[in-house]
């Protein structure tokens, strides 16, 4: 299994080698192995940049990544617009920026779109989240007026400049520190987004909706609406996560996410791979498969996140095995992960064996 501190000659052998041995792609293994390693490039002053590329070996996909750049042990080299391993190009890099806290970016060739509302530069994170080393240009806004001219931007900014084609509205801040305000906050967007003309799905990313009163309100004035719960983690939660997500226990997700289901929202959470052990993963993901409506965004571990890991994690073999005892967990569900949704996915090209047709980062 891949580790940062083997020779050049042996590193993609290994990384060949560990793809076969859990029946994944080799362009799925080296997709993971750069989330996790990071790349060492020129730009050694960025603690995390968004990196635009395509595979040698699967050049009809663009993917997006966001890692670190700063990284003298990852195996991976940036030379020029090339992306290179052991001495071969593995990858063509077509964009590097920096990964700033942006009030709002593009996803999934314009059909979807990620928003930061709430000032999520002001947010005090979770000990694995790296916004805090990061530029920012997220003001907080006002709810009506603040939300239109944001969208207004958004015109301009769409590929098309039309955005209508929208069928997914992400919030994604970590700012809503009370179920009222991210309530408050949703209701104002579905207004928004109406006056716009834009019928896409709200999606949020919180823990702090709880309530059935909030689920009924939601049911009533915000779908269609998807609850993606920032589940995380299942274990040392306390030292893991900000007090707004770690006084959600775990045994109380699977039935928030079922009340929530109840009222008719769409379901699923957020959870990063390497911070628990193996079998409190799979018990927890097997808890929560038949409440979640979407498949789960399951986060491989980064390089910021190296001294809050398990034992293993640091190893690209934990990763293809924390992928196939997920695939087990969510064979009943059906659902399959969707390649725009997740920026550091365990699934790229393939799932479970099978080919992922709308792959696309």
């Amino acid at each position: 299994m891949l580790h940062q501190d083997l020779s050049g000659d042996q590193r993609l052998r290994d990384l060949e080698q560990s793809a076969l041995q859990y029946g994944v792609p080799v362009e799925d293994a080296l997709l993971i192995a750069v989330n996790l390693f990071g790349i060492t490039s020129e730009h050694q002053e960025r603690h995390r940049a968004r990196i635009n590329l395509r595979l040698v070996r699967q050049p009809a996909v663009a993917w997006q990544v966001i890692v670190p750049l700063n990284q003298p042990a990852s195996p991976f080299r940036l030379r020029g617009e090339d992306l290179v391993l052991d001495g071969k190009v593995i990858a063509h890099v077509e964009r590097i920026d920096a990964d700033e806290a942006v009030g709002s970016y593009f996803r999934n060739n314009g059909r979807a779109a990620t928003l930061n509302p709430n000032a999520r530069s002001r947010c005090v994170g979770c000990a694995f989240c790296p916004n805090t080393l990061e530029a920012a240009a997220d003001p907080r806004m006002g709810e009506d007026q603040g939300l239109d001219e944001l969208l207004l931007t958004l015109v301009e900014q769409h590929p098309r400049h039309d955005l209508s084609e929208l069928t997914e509205v992400t919030v994604s801040t970590g700012c809503f520190e009370r179920e009222e305000a991210a309530l408050s906050h949703l209701v104002s967007l579905r207004a928004a987004l109406t006056r716009a003309d834009v019928t896409a799905r709200i999606g949020f990313l919180t823990s702090v909706l709880r309530t059935d009163a909030a689920f009924d309100a939601l049911a009533e004035q915000v779908t269609p609406f998807v609850l993606r719960l920032t589940a995380e983690c299942f274990t040392r939660r306390p030292v893991m996560l900000k007090d707004t997500k770690a006084s959600l226990l775990p045994e109380q997700m699977p039935d928030l996410l079922s009340r929530a289901l109840a009222r008719g929202l769409d379901t699923s959470y957020t959870y990063i791979v390497g911070l628990d052990p193996m079998d409190r993963m799979v018990e927890g993901v097997g808890a929560m498969a038949d409440v979640s409506t979407c498949f789960p965004n399951f986060q491989a571990h980064t390089p910021l996140m190296a001294g809050l890991r398990v034992a293993g994690a640091e190893t690209l073999g934990y990763y293809l095995a924390a992928r196939q005892a997920i695939e087990q967990a969510m064979a009943p569900t059906g659902l399959r992960p969707v390649g725009w949704e997740c920026y550091r996915p365990l699934w790229h090209f393939t799932y479970a064996g099978q080919e992922l047709i709308d792959a696309r980062g």
